[in-house]
C-alpha cells in the first residue's frame, strides 16, 4: 500500500462488540480503501456478505490521508485460527504499518466503570506514546485473551510495536457507548484523525432506553 508509516488499528469482534463498533466507525468514516484478505485454513468455511454480495470475512483496509489501516472480521475469530491469523498479519502486513493498536473490551462491573480505559504496551516507545496521550497503564499484572492477545503477543515477539486499548464495557450487550468512549479518551489522542462519534452516542441512548424500557416491564 502506498502509505507512509500508517497505524494498524484491529477491530475483531469481542466482548461488547467495542473494537468492531468503532473501527467500523473508522473505516467508514475515512472512507478507506479495501486492500486484502486474510486466509487460513483453521477459519471457518462460511459466507460473509453486505446487502447481498458476498464479501470477505476477514478484511484489511487503508487509506494515505490520514496514515492508517484497519482489521476488520465478521466473525469472532475461533481459537485454533488465533496462531494462522496472528502469523498472517505478522508477515504480510507488518512491514507495512508502523505502529499497531488493538482495542478490546473488559467486562465493567458497574454502569460507572463503563468507558474507562486503561493502557498496554509492548515497548518504551508505545509506553511512552500512551502516557503522553493521558491513558493510565494498566497496574498489576493480567492477560490478554482471545485474538487479540495472540495478535498483541505475536507484536512483542517481533518487536513491531503495539499498544491495546482496553475499555470497560456492558459485559452481555454489544456496547457502542463503551467504543465511543475509546474512540474520544484513548485513540484520538494517539492517532492523527478525529472520528465523528455522534452516531454511536444515538445507539447507545436507544439501547439504554430500550433496557429501561424492559426493566420498566419487569417491574410492572
Amino acid at each position: 500500500v502506498d502509505v507512509e508509516s500508517p497505524t494498524l488499528v484491529e477491530g475483531f469482534p469481542g466482548l461488547g462488540l467495542v473494537a468492531s463498533i468503532a473501527v467500523d466507525q473508522i473505516t467508514s468514516q475515512l472512507d478507506l480503501d479495501y486492500h486484502g484478505q486474510i486466509r487460513c485454513p483453521s477459519l471457518p468455511p462460511v459466507a460473509s456478505y453486505q446487502d447481498g454480495r458476498v464479501q470477505d470475512l476477514v478484511r484489511v483496509y487503508a487509506g494515505a490521508d490520514p496514515a492508517v489501516m484497519t482489521l476488520q472480521s465478521d466473525l469472532v475469530i475461533p481459537p485454533p485460527a488465533f496462531e494462522q491469523v496472528s502469523e498472517c498479519v505478522l508477515s504480510d502486513l507488518a512491514t507495512e504499518f508502523d505502529r499497531a493498536i488493538f482495542l478490546a473490551g473488559a467486562p465493567a462491573r458497574n454502569e460507572e466503570e463503563i468507558g474507562e480505559v486503561i493502557g498496554i504496551a509492548t515497548d518504551d516507545r508505545m509506553e511512552s506514546e500512551v502516557r503522553e496521550a493521558g491513558i493510565d497503564l494498566a497496574e498489576g499484572s493480567g492477560l490478554v485473551g482471545g485474538v487479540t492477545g495472540a495478535l498483541v503477543d505475536a507484536c512483542y515477539e517481533r518487536d513491531v510495536p503495539a499498544a491495546v486499548l482496553v475499555v470497560k464495557a456492558h459485559p452481555q450487550l454489544p456496547d457502542p457507548g463503551a467504543a465511543r468512549s475509546v474512540i474520544e479518551n484513548a485513540l484520538e489522542p494517539l492517532v492523527d484523525f478525529d472520528v465523528e462519534t455522534a452516531e454511536l452516542k444515538e445507539q447507545s441512548d436507544q439501547i439504554q432506553s430500550r433496557l429501561e424500557q424492559i426493566a420498566q416491564q419487569y417491574r410492572q
